[in-house]
């Protein structure tokens, strides 16, 4: 009988890692792009003072509008993006000093992603078993024979039937393409998985579905997990802590057990009232005016152009760092935090 692959990788569902297993401290993404002028360029503050960790079997979620930078946090924690300043340490191991074959091996193998959307993410011309794979033959892992027992292992486990091997990516569905896609992510057995909006191009009859997939995942493999979303709700159920970011900075970080009602920055509050909930009494909050440029952003608190709470303070510094708890962890970055009475809550919606 094959050997499975995932006893020659040496990881097992009940390995644990060092924890923690991801850790981005002060990280800052700049971006220089043709300014208004004609041979000017401008600066892009794509992420500004970024500290971020997660441990082994622990989910992070990330929540904030577009361009909040999100999406740029996801590429700088897989390595997609280089930062401008700052430390992401994988294991403990700086991963911008390891040489680029030691990168791959070390970091590229123990990291899996999940992309946004099924339909651009998997290459249409090649069939499942190929797309799953993939990854198999590109780090030589195994033999053929453990790559096609692995192959079989992966589709069982995001519950894709055995008849969809020899299937193209157009004939499956959608949910099905993304189950494709969270196999692929697995197939080398990372210690950590980066989910960005891995349910926004799908069907709502089958989100809760891939959920469900990735909670049992996280438990059965001990994985560390990033979940990026800008449904807050969503985030909340999934994760066991929030970051909440806002014009490329992380506003607040705060356990989900203590949401709705222990959130303290304006933004998380003005979030979680923008999205219904069956269990919680909402009352919304309207905020005024566009996000401002990441181009040129406001002095002090970025939020300040649009908080109901901001006073002269707030455009003077960035607030400092608060930590209003540490077991469990809850920070913020803000001059005058909300509470839970009525005079808190912010203004109405009409």
């Amino acid at each position: 009988m094959t050997e499975p692959l995932t006893q020659t990788l040496g990881m097992t569902a009940s390995s644990t890692t060092q924890t923690p297993v991801l850790e981005l401290t002060d990280i800052h993404v700049r971006h220089q792009i043709k300014g208004s002028s004609l041979l000017g360029k401008e600066t892009v503050y794509a992420l500004t003072g970024a500290n971020l960790s997660v441990a082994a079997g622990e989910t992070v979620g990330i929540v904030g509008e577009s361009g909040c930078g999100k999406s740029t946090l996801a590429k700088t924690i897989v390595g997609l993006q280089k930062p401008s300043d700052g430390e992401v340490l994988f294991n403990g191991a700086p991963l911008w000093q390891m040489t680029d074959a030691h990168r791959r091996t070390e970091f590229g193998r123990n990291v899996g992603m999940i992309f946004q959307d099924p339909s651009t993410a998997l290459n249409r011309r090649l069939p499942i078993r190929r797309i799953l794979r993939d990854p198999l033959d590109v780090h030589g892992i195994g033999s053929g024979s453990s790559r096609e027992e692995r192959v079989r292992e992966l589709m069982d486990l995001v519950g894709l039937p055995t008849s969809a091997a020899d299937a193209l990516p157009t004939q499956l569905s959608g949910g099905q393409c993304q189950r494709v896609a969270i196999g692929r992510a697995l197939a080398l057995g990372p210690s950590l998985l980066v989910a960005d909006e891995p349910t926004s191009a799908l069907d709502v009859s089958v989100r809760a579905q891939i959920l469900n997939l990735l909670l049992r995942l996280k438990v059965d493999m001990n994985l560390a997990m990033i979940f990026i979303s800008h449904d807050i709700q969503t985030v909340r159920r999934m994760s066991d802590r929030i970051v909440t970011m806002y014009l490329g900075r992380i506003v607040e970080e705060v356990p989900s057990a203590l949401t709705p009602g222990g959130v303290a920055h304006p933004y998380t509050k003005a979030l979680l009232s923008a999205t219904p909930s069956i269990l919680d009494e909402i009352n919304p909050i309207s905020l005024e005016g566009p996000v401002p440029s990441a181009v040129r952003p406001p002095s002090g608190c970025p939020f300040r152009t649009r908080c109901w709470k901001a006073s002269s303070e707030c455009a003077g510094e960035m607030p400092p760092l608060t930590v209003l708890s540490r077991e469990p962890l809850h920070t913020l970055r803000c001059y005058h935090p909300v509470g839970d009475g009525t005079a808190d809550a912010g203004p109405r919606s009409a």
